[in-house]
């Protein structure tokens, strides 16, 4: 990466799905670079909520250890207005891709309905995969 500063990222919940039933996916590679101090992943109580009640609801994810990764200094509080990003067909979609454009950071999904949505996407929006290598190559946006 060019400057300082970590990258931005907004991680869909199935990131950290992926991350918890395969640790060598580029999902925990993400995940294990937001621990150590390497990506910032920006978040609001809206997706944080999602994403602990979805691990939750999955007995081998259910007790991930993730709080570590909601850093209060990441934590976005203002509105983001998710009733405005109706080309995302999942209205449950729209918190993360809200937030990705409120933060001016990466969407990380595997999810159909938001990767669909790419065309219409004020942020950018890439699957774990594709930010993984674009993230080693150091050519991030």
């Amino acid at each position: 990466m060019n400057s300082g500063e970590p990258t931005a990222i907004v991680l869909d919940t199935n990131v950290f799905v992926g991350a918890g039933f395969n640790p060598a996916s580029a999902s925990a590679r993400i995940i294990s670079e937001i621990r150590a101090g390497r990506l910032r992943m920006n978040w609001n109580d809206a997706t944080r909520r999602e994403i602990e009640r979805i691990l939750r609801k999955i007995p081998p994810l259910s007790r991930m250890e993730i709080a570590d990764l909601f850093r209060d200094e990441n934590r976005y509080e203002e509105n983001t207005h998710a009733e405005q990003f109706t080309h995302v067909p999942d209205p449950d979609d729209r918190k993360f891709a809200a937030l990705a454009n409120a933060t001016g950071a990466v969407l990380v999904t595997s999810d159909d309905h938001l990767l669909s949505a790419r065309g219409q996407a004020r942020a950018p929006i890439q699957t774990p995969g594709e930010f993984w290598e674009r993230f080693q190559r150091g050519t991030q946006r």
